[in-house]
């Protein structure tokens, strides 16, 4: 299996780190599906699908590439300009994923089910990664 979640999520969140990290000191950046966040602003890049690219695969069976998506979740929470906060950090985090040769899906305010005061962005990226693990656009 073609699996780079690691190294993408290590790249996203280690650059959302530096970008962010003195302006927002309790910025909490996770690989991981996060119901109620522990800290605000938060940053959830998960791998939600890794599926073979059946146009290259072997007729033995082999893959040569995957198609994967990406899901990002950001929520914040402050009483005053959090929708700016949000979009301040999906915007950065969008322009990683197009600089790593994603494509965004989507992308749009949801209701955050647990507490309607967190202002939350939800976001699906999807690519076609190599066995050599070039990143595709399609």
């Amino acid at each position: 299996m073609i699996d780079m979640e690691d190294e993408i999520f290590g790249e996203v969140s280690e650059r959302v780190y530096e970008q962010f990290s003195e302006k927002y000191p309790d910025l909490f950046v996770t690989g991981e599906y996060v119901k109620s966040p522990p800290s605000f602003p938060c940053v959830s890049l998960v791998e939600v699908d890794n599926a073979v690219f059946r146009n290259s695969q072997t007729t033995e069976g082999h893959e040569n590439h995957v198609a994967v998506m990406y899901e990002l979740n950001v929520y914040t929470n402050k009483s005053v300009g959090k929708k700016a906060e949000c979009k301040e950090l999906v915007a950065f985090v969008d322009a990683l994923l197009m600089e790593l040769n994603f494509t965004r899906t989507m992308l749009e305010p949801v209701p955050n089910q647990d507490d309607a005061t967190i202002y939350r962005m939800l976001g699906r990226y999807r690519a076609v990664i190599s066995k050599d693990k070039t990143i595709f656009r399609r």
